[in-house]
């Protein structure tokens, strides 16, 4: 479901008193209500793709149950991983992975081409499968139980709230809450809900949505304009990309709230990190903790020698750029992160001891080294990322800066410099300091009705969709 979207809008309501409707001893009613509107909601980009959803659940599910059964675990643990990647090849990779053997090929005269099905992936598919395989790996290693319950499981794997773009939970956490649908309505969980709503929205449809209007008419025809130009819809697609997921995470969250689940959190102010280790702890954070528990540390993780813990980095981030899409400019993106923490491991310097002044310092490097791989993560070739990067750095070219006029310019400043101060506000002071958390009603009534204002006045509706919902 997408959240600034109209449909979200008249729907949710009716889902949440719907939900709330049914009496709380009737827990398990309450379970396969939700796994009915998890999967309607989902049917609704394409019928066919729910096929693909089920697949993978029933594949994981099975061979979770017989993992602890056979005498050859890891065997069939290989065979359930392979079955439920299969979709996820098909559908994102295969195309993919076709152009690069037509191009091998062609090097010794040979002609190969084979059509991918790239144009159809299933809305979803990266963060479910990963889901599903976090599980089966805590089955085989474990850390849970096998589910015995289907429709429990069906709905772990296909709850609406963050099957589109996450967060990616993790069977411990998330499972018991879904099999304990019978807890009452919790006012206090409700109204955190709705907080996470309003600024998830906040950030979403007045800050990355606005941003967008900017970065997609500069970045879209680079050739057009100057360096400076480049380098400022550069830094402010580092804006809109952090304020469209962190807003679609939030309010994913919020959701869950509201219907009394607790969510894993995404983002932890990641702009403000003083190393790109650093930064991998706040960005995405279910996605770089499964990257750890489920690639890393089965590599070995740092209880290895230092080369081969360095080549663990390596490979895992660059499972992270594959993860993000099959391109080549994902595959760059990701060993831009691993080779520079590398880099900091080699030099102690994944953590930061040099005072305030120091760690503004790292923290000014971080975001601009973060904001160059982001060239590489946004254009659609490795050709067109460097071109930009070309322009950014031609001293020859013009020295001027686009600027929308008008009212745009105004609203986009306005929407940035808001969340930077709230950001900023929540790094150094903490959440529970700003007014949305104030202890006098008043405050908090003021500033959830002038977020609300500025999302009627200042937001963009005309964009529906969320970035990470392509990966």
């Amino acid at each position: 479901m997408i959240y600034n979207s109209l449909n979200f809008i008249v729907l949710f309501p009716f889902v949440f008193l719907l939900f709330h409707a049914i009496p709380a001893q009737f827990g398990r009613m309450r379970g396969v209500y939700l796994l009915l509107v998890s999967y309607l909601l989902y049917i609704q980009w394409r019928p066919a793709y729910a096929l693909v959803l089920l697949g993978v659940t029933a594949v994981t599910w099975l061979t979770a149950l017989l993992v602890p059964l056979t005498r050859h675990p890891k065997r069939l643990l290989a065979l359930g991983v392979t079955l439920a990647l299969l979709p996820l090849f098909f559908f994102k990779y295969l195309d993919f992975a076709g152009e690069a053997v037509s191009r091998a090929l062609a090097m010794i005269g040979l002609q190969f081409h084979l059509n991918g099905l790239n144009w159809a992936i299933p809305v979803g598919i990266s963060f479910f499968t990963l889901q599903a395989l976090g599980y089966l790996w805590d089955v085989y290693c474990g850390r849970q139980e096998a589910e015995h319950d289907f429709l429990a499981y069906a709905l772990f794997v296909s709850f609406f709230p963050c099957i589109l773009a996450g967060p990616i939970c993790r069977a411990p956490s998330l499972l018991p809450q879904l099999k304990e649908t019978c807890r009452p309505f919790d006012p206090g969980k409700a109204t955190e809900g709705l907080r996470m709503l309003l600024w998830g929205m906040f950030m979403k449809v007045v800050v990355a949505d606005r941003v967008a209007l900017y970065v997609d008419t500069v970045l879209g025809s680079y050739v057009n304009y100057t360096g400076m130009t480049c380098l400022a819809a550069s830094l402010l697609y580092s804006v809109q990309i952090y304020s469209d997921f962190a807003g679609y995470s939030l309010m994913a969250a919020g959701v869950g709230r509201l219907l009394g689940f607790d969510l894993p959190d995404n983002f932890r102010r990641p702009y403000f990190a003083v190393s790109v280790t650093d930064f991998w702890r706040r960005w995405h954070i279910s996605l770089s903790t499964w990257l750890k528990d489920y690639i890393y540390i089965p590599l070995g993780g740092n209880r290895c020698p230092k080369l081969r813990s360095y080549w663990n980095v390596l490979v895992t981030f660059l499972v992270s750029g594959i993860w993000h899409g099959a391109n080549w400019t994902f595959v760059v993106w990701g060993l831009l992160h691993g080779i520079s923490q590398v880099i900091e491991k080699m030099m102690g310097q994944q953590k930061c001891n040099y005072g305030w002044l120091g760690r503004s310092v790292k923290t000014a490097i971080t975001f601009l080294f973060v904001t160059f791989a982001w060239i590489f993560f946004r254009m659609p070739t490795l050709s067109d990322a460097c071109n930009v990067i070309t322009r950014i750095f031609d001293t020859s070219l013009q020295k001027t800066i686009y600027s929308p006029g008008g009212t745009a310019t105004l609203y986009m400043l306005l929407a940035v410099g808001l969340m930077v101060v709230k950001d900023t506000v929540g790094e150094a002071f903490g959440e529970k300091r700003l007014p949305f958390h104030s202890g006098r009603r008043m405050v908090r009534w003021i500033s959830y009705l002038a977020v609300l204002v500025l999302i009627l006045l200042c937001g963009v509706f005309s964009s529906d969709q969320f970035i990470y919902a392509n990966f």
